[in-house]
Parts: C-alpha cells; sequence; structure tokens
C-alpha cells in the first residue's frame, strides 16, 4: 500500500503533529507500507489529510489539491482527514468551519479525542464514518525505565513541556503554582520545571525553565521530576501529558478538552478553582497514581497499529466506499483541466532537466 501523509516533517523539537506523522510513518514502513508527503505520484492508494491549512508550516497539500488529485490523476485513491484542531483551542473564529468543509472530501475521518468528534458533530459536520483514534508517542524513547519514583520526603517536583506558547497552554495554571511555590507552605514541598518556550514577556517567580527538548534529551528531562502537569485548556489530545505519563509520572490535568481522557484514571483532575486542593491531593496519595501509571495504556505502536487497521478496512471496502463518494458533487472541468495541465508540464520539465 503506499499511502501519502500530508505533513512536511520538522526535525527537533517542534509540536504533536509532527510527531504523529514520525511515529505513524516509522510503524508504516516497518511493515512493508510505502509512504511519501506530497501528491507526485501516479499510483498513491490512500491518502491522509493531516493539515489542509495552507497557510500551516506543517501542511504538504491541501483538501483542494487532495480533491482534484482523486479526480484527475487516480479516482480510486480514498482519503482520510485526521482531525487534531479546533478554534475552542485558541480562542479562534475560524478554523472549524474551514475544517468541516475540508472534511467533505473526505471517505473517513479519524479524530484524535471523543471530545473533539462532539464538538464538530455539535457544528454541523455529518456523523457518519467517523472514528476516534487516541495518540501516543514513541514508547523506545518515553518509558519508565530509569524514572525514580518520588521518597515522600524529599521535594516533590512538578514538570510540563510545551513547543506552542499560547496562553491556553495551561499559562494559568502554570502562573498558579509558580505563585504558590512562593509561600511558605509550599517553598519546601514543590519545585516546578517548564520545558519549553514561554509567552512574550511572561517570566516566572520561583519555577525553573529549560529551553525546548525533544527525544531522548527531553525523556531525560521529563524522568528527573516525580508528577507530570497539564493545564491545557480545550487541548484535542496534545502529545505532552502522553510523553510525561510514558516516562512513569503521574498526572495533574486541568479537566478540559480531550485531556480527560488521556488521563482519567491516571492522576488527580481539577478545574479552575480546585488547583490547589488537586495539588495537596497528590501530595497525600501519590504512591497511588505511581501504581496507576504503570498501566498506562496509549503509546505510538498502539496509535499507528489503529491507523494501519483502518487503512486496510478502508482498501478491501474500496467499491462500497467508492459508491459512496460518487454520489457527491465533483469539482468544475476547467479546475480539472488546469491541475492536469499543469501537472504534465511539471513531468515535462523534471524529465527535460533529467
Amino acid at each position: 500500500m503506499k499511502i501519502s501523509i500530508g505533513t512536511k516533517i520538522k526535525e527537533g523539537p517542534w509540536g504533536g503533529g509532527n510527531l504523529f506523522a514520525k511515529n505513524l510513518i516509522s510503524h508504516l514502513e516497518s511493515n512493508n507500507h510505502t509512504v511519501v508527503n506530497s501528491l507526485e505520484d501516479d499510483d498513491i492508494d490512500l491518502i491522509l489529510i493531516t493539515e489542509p491549512r495552507k497557510t500551516s508550516e506543517s501542511s504538504a497539500f491541501t483538501h483542494v489539491e487532495v480533491s482534484k488529485y482523486v479526480q484527475a490523476v487516480k479516482n480510486d485513491c480514498l482519503v482520510v482527514h485526521r482531525i487534531n484542531e479546533c478554534d475552542e483551542r485558541k480562542n479562534t473564529n475560524f478554523v472549524n468551519q474551514y475544517l468541516i468543509e475540508a472534511n467533505q472530501i473526505a471517505d473517513y475521518t479519524v479524530f484524535v479525542s471523543k471530545w473533539l468528534k462532539n464538538l464538530f458533530i455539535s457544528q454541523g459536520m455529518k456523523d457518519k464514518n467517523k472514528l476516534v483514534i487516541l495518540s501516543g508517542a514513541n514508547n523506545e524513547i518515553f518509558k519508565v525505565e530509569n524514572h525514580i519514583r518520588w521518597d515522600g520526603k524529599t521535594t516533590l517536583k512538578i514538570v510540563t513541556h510545551h513547543w506552542g506558547a499560547h496562553w491556553n497552554k495551561g499559562f494559568e495554571t502554570y502562573k498558579a503554582l509558580d505563585k504558590l511555590l512562593g509561600e511558605d507552605k509550599y517553598k519546601n514541598k514543590l519545585e516546578f520545571t517548564y520545558i519549553g518556550n514561554l509567552p512574550k514577556k511572561f517570566k516566572f517567580q520561583n519555577s525553573k525553565v529549560v529551553k525546548p527538548l525533544s527525544g531522548h534529551a527531553l525523556a531525560d528531562e521529563l524522568k528527573k521530576n516525580h508528577v507530570y502537569l497539564t493545564g491545557s485548556v480545550n487541548e484535542p489530545s496534545g502529545n505532552h501529558h502522553i510523553e510525561g505519563a510514558q516516562c512513569g509520572l503521574p498526572l495533574l490535568f486541568l479537566d478540559s478538552g480531550g485531556t480527560t481522557e488521556y488521563s482519567q484514571d491516571y492522576g488527580v483532575k481539577f478545574n479552575e478553582f480546585s488547583f490547589e486542593s488537586a495539588v495537596d491531593y497528590i501530595l497525600k496519595n501519590y504512591e497511588e497514581y505511581k501504581l496507576k501509571i504503570q498501566d498506562y495504556p496509549f503509546d505510538a505502536k498502539k496509535m499507528s497499529f489503529e491507523y494501519e487497521k483502518l487503512f486496510l478496512e478502508m482498501l478491501s471496502s474500496k467499491e462500497d466506499i467508492l459508491f459512496e463518494r460518487s454520489k457527491t458533487k465533483n469539482i468544475g472541468f476547467f479546475d480539472l483541466y488546469i491541475y492536469k495541465l499543469s501537472r504534465k508540464l511539471n513531468n515535462f520539465s523534471f524529465s527535460f532537466k533529467n
């Protein structure tokens, strides 16, 4: 099977979508599938749209380009749309509608949480051929090995990490913890380390800041701590708390968005009014959650297997899927003509240069 994944891979510290693509590609290639990240080949069996917005740095192609490819190049190519974004995450007002429109060309849609799926269904997306596949991190990097549990006597070390510096990433919570560290009740009980980028002009007063890290360096830094904190607001899924959990750190998490689905049984939740009491609770009950986190089930292998299973099932049901697709509206003849012509010119240019 040849699969095109619509992500421009970035090396080094980057967002969760980039890690998703890297992990999935590794799994698919190890199982003898061919993976590309463009629409240049004429023999693609399935296209995975990960970021249809042309303005995004991570976007390898848009839904418009996918639609033209399917109709002008290979009309039995199947299309899956992975949705891991929403307006609610960053207080925007245009993302959801754009994704709903882009989704119309998809044969199947994968959401990264039930919360996100329900959000889009409530805003007008049709509830057909929709699936939730929970995310996971690379368990060859993010693993419990070499993590040292808290002894209950020394300072409890809390950590979080983010590539993005938007306020909704949890900075209201992180500011609150930083303030607690300055109080007599907590200053000898807690430490907090923030790994990653900070909002402009934002500074911690009592916390440690580490530059953005990735891979083994990030895992090693996470494992220097005892509890993982996420205050991210309306997070569709988030890779950060998954990486922390896979490293053996019980979770302290804001009950918001899809985060709860990943964290419910593996830590202590809080809301805007109960953060301090949640901190007190995990101080007293750390061992209980340290035991639970050993069974944390979400990792990249499980996630990638579920994607591969979906792709193979779609291929085996291709005739039915294509029949359903035939009922939808096609793009205009003129647009297809221009697209076909541009591909011919590009191929001619490539052949001439070589």
